[in-house]
């Protein structure tokens, strides 16, 4: 016995609740339809379908099987139609959403790569710094940064950020370099804020074993990185930044880090999407690329 076959004709005959209707659908003889279903039953020794004059109907143990028998026969046409795509590029729209500093310093210097290797991939970024809702909002998937915090999500690591506290040269001229996290109490930082929390005036240490969370006056408070950054570049106060997110500007002079030997914690970097059985082509190209440029 063909167990996939049967599995398949056991599965239209469920649907159909007819064996002559489900004969019909698969182009094949009554008589072979109710054959198999027979085979299959005693094979398994447990009666699937209950039947009567007018129609059949699932047993409780059918109905088990049914379910088991579409995961199954789900599965072989995907590896199938995977196999047979493979030489096909991934297409289509791809919503991503991600925060601004990575969409501006570290996703849209390599973009041009990515379009070359998915021509046919349609990217539509978003750029927040907020929680997005994947289902409701239609997004397929976003990068985030930070603990996560009882994810519904599944998360794909892509590393995790150094952090660093810096500054603008006319700043610092202006204020000094601070030498240790005492000296903030004479300094100013560019403040910020997010949808989770609301503590805009720390600044965070981590030396060892010891963590310091430290009050610094400012004059102005943003919930989005570009600004955040433009903001340290015009010498409003210190900012606490991925290093990679500022790497240009570190390597240009734009911006000095200080305190090196007190460096915020480094911060998990995630790939998040919904649960599914299996995942799109272009989300599964676009976290590859991510994971390898990140």
């Amino acid at each position: 016995m063909d167990r996939i076959q049967a599995m398949q004709i056991f599965t239209r005959v469920a649907e159909a609740g007819s064996f002559v209707r489900a004969a019909e659908t698969l182009s094949l003889p009554s008589s072979t339809v109710t054959s198999t279903i027979k085979n299959l039953e005693k094979y398994l020794q447990v009666r699937l379908l209950n039947r009567t004059t007018r129609r059949v109907s699932l047993t409780p143990e059918g109905l088990r099987y049914l379910e088991k028998c579409r995961e199954i026969l789900s599965l072989i046409e995907h590896t199938e139609s995977s196999l047979a795509d493979s030489g096909r590029r991934p297409q289509g729209p791809l919503r991503i959403d991600m925060p601004g500093g990575i969409a501006h310093f570290i996703v849209m210097p390599h973009l041009k790569d990515f379009n070359r290797r998915y021509p046919d991939i349609y990217l539509m970024l978003g750029v927040s710094d907020r929680q997005v809702d994947l289902v409701q909002e239609g997004v397929d998937c976003v990068i985030r940064t930070g603990e996560l915090l009882n994810s519904t999500l599944v998360a794909r690591p892509l590393g995790r950020f150094r952090w660093i506290t810096c500054a603008s040269p006319d700043y610092l001229r202006e204020y000094g370099i601070p030498q240790s996290p005492a000296d903030l109490s004479h300094h100013r930082a560019v403040h910020y804020f997010s949808g989770q929390t609301r503590r805009t005036s720390e600044l965070h240490f981590v030396q060892g074993t010891e963590t310091l969370s430290i009050p610094v006056s400012g004059q102005a408070a943003v919930n989005e990185t570009g600004l955040y950054i433009k903001m340290c570049l015009e010498g409003f106060g210190l900012a606490q930044l991925a290093e990679s997110v500022v790497s240009e500007h570190l390597k240009k002079g734009t911006l000095v880090e200080v305190l090196a030997d007190w460096q915020p914690s480094s911060v998990p970097v995630n790939l998040l999407y919904p649960h599914q059985k299996f995942l799109s082509p272009a989300v599964s190209a676009f976290a590859d690329w991510i994971n390898e440029i990140m």
